[in-house]
C-alpha cells in the first residue's frame, strides 16, 4: 500500500462550529462592521461601477481547505464585495421601490436566525405559529381591515416571502375551487385578469398555476385615467369571455402599481368580480403600507368585498427583505388547495383542527420565524412612528415635486399619490416624441453614471418617464435637495450641448 498523506489523517484542530463565546466575539465584530457600513454608506457610488464577471477574477477556483479568520474574510468583503454592490440602503437610492430597514428589524432577524425554527406546523414551534397569527391581526387592525380577514374574525393571514408567492397561493386556491365545479379537464377554459400595469410577476404566477398564456388578460389603461384599471372595460372583457364559453377566474387589482403607483378602484372592480364569481386579489405591496395613515385609508375602500390582500412591509415599514403579509377571507380554500399531510408530520393537535399549520398556507413546507422581525418593529416603534415615517417620505417627495413644477424644462407625467414622482424633460414644440425620449434616456444615464444618485425609468401609455422614489430609511431632505441639484445641472448641460 502507498503511504497516506498525513494532511488527511491528522486533525487540524477540534472543530466546534458554534462555540457561544467565540460567537459572542465574532458577532460583536460583525455588528461593528455593519454599523460602520451604514455610517459610511454615502461614500460609495450608489450604482455599482463594476463590469460583469469582475468577482470571479478575485476569487480562487476552489474553497479553502484550511479555515480562514473572520478578519481575512471581512477584508475581502471590503475589497471585493462592497465595490460590486448597488447600495439599496444608500440615502441617495431613488430607484425602483425602497427596501426599508431598521435597527428593530435587524434585531428581530438576529432572533429569528438564532432560533433557526422550522415552523411548518404548530407543534414544530407553537410560538412561531401563534406570534404570526397575532402580528397578522395587529397589521390588519392598523389597516382597519374587516374582521373577515382576521383570525379574531372569520379569516386569517400568513407571512409569505414576496407578493409573487401571495399571488400564486391565492391563484391556486381560486383554481381548485373552480375545477371542483367544471372538472380538471376544463382547466384550459380558466381566464385571469389584470391591467397592463399589473406587476410582471402576475403573468409568471399564472403560468405556474397552469393558466394557459392565451387566457391571461392584460386590460389596457390610459393616461386619461392615470393608468388605473377601468371597471367598465373589465366587465366588458369578462362578459365576452363568459359568452365564449370560458370561465372567468381571478382578478389581480393593484394599490400602487410599480410604474406609476396607480390605484385601481377597488369598490367598483369588486362589483364586477362579485357579479361573476371571480376571485378578487388586491396587490398592495407598496401603496398598502400608506393605508396605516388615516388620510390614505380610503384607497382600501371596497376591500371588504375582496377575497385576498397582500402587502409587503419590507417596502415601506422598515422590515428588511423578505416580508409579505397575505390575508384571506376564507382560509379553508387556501388550506384545501395547498395542504399536505404525510405520516411523519401527523400529530394530535393538527388532527384535531384546533391549530393553524402554516405549511398549508404556502408553497413550501419549511418556514422561518419571520414574525419576530415584524413584531419587534411594531413594538419598538409603535404605529405613531411608522405613520410619521411614511408621512416624512411623502413630504420629501412633495418637495421634489415642487422643484420640478417650478422649473419650466420639466413636467410631471402622472399625479403623485405617495412618495414616487414620475417626471421627464418636456418635449420641445414640434419635436418628435422619440427625440424627447432620447433626451430623457441620456439624462438618466448621465445622472446615474455619476454614482451620486440612482434612479430608474418606466414606460406607461407609450411615454418614457423617469421615476424618483423616495423611501430609503436613511434619506433626509438634504439628499433630495442634492439629487434635484444634480438632475437640474445634468439637464442644463445636456440641453446646452443640444442647442448650443
Amino acid at each position: 500500500m502507498g503511504s497516506v498523506d498525513p494532511e488527511f489523517t491528522s486533525p487540524i484542530c477540534e472543530f466546534n462550529p458554534l462555540d457561544p463565546e467565540e460567537f459572542r466575539k465574532q458577532a460583536h465584530q460583525m455588528v461593528d462592521f455593519i454599523a460602520d457600513y451604514y455610517k459610511n454608506i454615502e461614500k460609495y457610488p450608489v450604482l455599482s461601477q463594476v463590469q460583469p464577471g469582475y468577482l470571479r477574477a478575485h476569487q480562487p477556483d476552489a474553497p479553502p481547505y484550511h479555515p480562514e479568520s473572520l478578519e481575512t474574510i471581512l477584508e475581502d468583503v471590503r475589497e471585493d464585495i462592497i465595490p460590486g454592490m448597488t447600495h439599496w440602503l444608500s440615502p441617495k437610492f431613488f430607484a425602483f421601490f425602497p427596501a426599508t430597514v431598521s435597527s428593530a428589524a435587524f434585531l428581530g432577524e438576529m432572533l429569528c436566525t438564532s432560533f433557526n425554527t422550522v415552523g411548518f406546523n404548530w407543534l414544530a414551534s407553537p410560538a412561531a405559529t401563534e406570534l404570526e397569527m397575532v402580528v397578522m391581526d395587529w397589521m390588519a387592525n392598523m389597516l382597519n381591515l374587516p374582521k373577515t380577514f382576521m383570525f379574531s374574525g372569520t379569516g386569517g393571514g400568513v407571512l409569505q416571502g414576496t407578493t409573487s408567492e401571495a399571488i400564486l397561493c391565492t391563484l391556486i386556491a381560486a383554481r381548485e375551487r373552480a375545477l371542483e365545479i367544471i372538472g380538471i379537464q376544463n382547466i384550459g377554459k380558466l381566464v385571469v385578469y389584470g391591467s397592463d400595469q399589473t406587476h410582471s410577476t402576475y403573468t409568471k404566477a399564472c403560468k405556474l398555476a397552469g393558466i394557459f398564456p392565451c387566457n391571461i388578460r392584460a386590460i389596457p389603461t390610459t393616461k386619461d385615467t392615470n393608468f388605473t384599471l377601468s371597471p367598465v372595460l373589465l366587465r366588458r372583457v369578462i362578459e365576452a369571455d363568459a359568452a365564449a364559453g370560458l370561465v372567468p377566474l381571478y382578478l389581480c387589482a393593484t394599490l400602487g402599481t410599480t410604474s406609476t403607483t396607480a390605484v385601481d378602484p377597488l369598490a367598483q372592480l369588486a362589483g364586477v368580480t362579485n357579479d361573476h364569481g371571480v376571485w378578487l386579489h388586491v396587490d398592495a405591496a407598496y401603496g398598502g403600507s400608506a393605508c396605516i395613515c388615516p388620510e390614505f385609508r380610503h384607497y382600501l375602500d371596497g376591500i371588504e368585498r375582496a377575497d385576498s390582500l397582500s402587502l409587503s412591509p419590507h417596502k415601506w415599514l422598515l422590515c428588511y427583505l423578505d416580508c409579505c403579509c397575505l390575508w384571506v377571507k376564507n382560509p379553508a380554500l387556501l388550506v384545501k388547495a395547498l395542504s399536505t399531510n404525510p405520516e411523519y408530520l401527523r400529530n394530535k393537535q393538527s388532527e384535531s383542527d384546533s391549530v393553524v399549520d402554516f405549511k398549508d398556507w404556502q408553497v413550501g413546507t419549511g418556514r422561518r420565524f419571520k414574525a419576530l422581525r415584524l413584531w419587534l418593529v411594531l413594538r419598538s416603534y409603535g404605529v405613531a412612528n411608522l405613520q410619521s415615517h411614511i408621512r416624512s417620505d411623502i413630504r420629501m417627495a412633495t418637495m421634489f415635486e415642487r422643484f420640478l413644477k417650478a422649473n419650466p424644462r420639466f413636467e410631471i407625467v402622472v399625479p403623485r399619490l405617495f412618495s414616487l414622482v414620475c417626471f421627464r424633460l418636456k418635449p420641445a414644440n414640434g419635436c418628435d416624441p422619440s427625440y424627447t425620449d432620447m433626451l430623457n434616456r441620456k439624462l438618466l444615464d448621465r445622472v446615474n453614471s455619476t454614482g451620486q444618485i440612482y434612479m430608474t425609468h418606466t414606460i406607461a401609455g407609450g411615454v418614457y418617464m423617469l421615476r424618483f422614489a423616495v423611501g430609503a430609511t436613511l434619506t433626509e431632505d438634504r439628499h433630495v435637495i442634492a439629487a434635484w441639484k444634480l438632475i437640474k445641472e445634468s439637464a442644463d448641460a445636456l440641453l446646452k450641448g443640444k442647442y448650443a
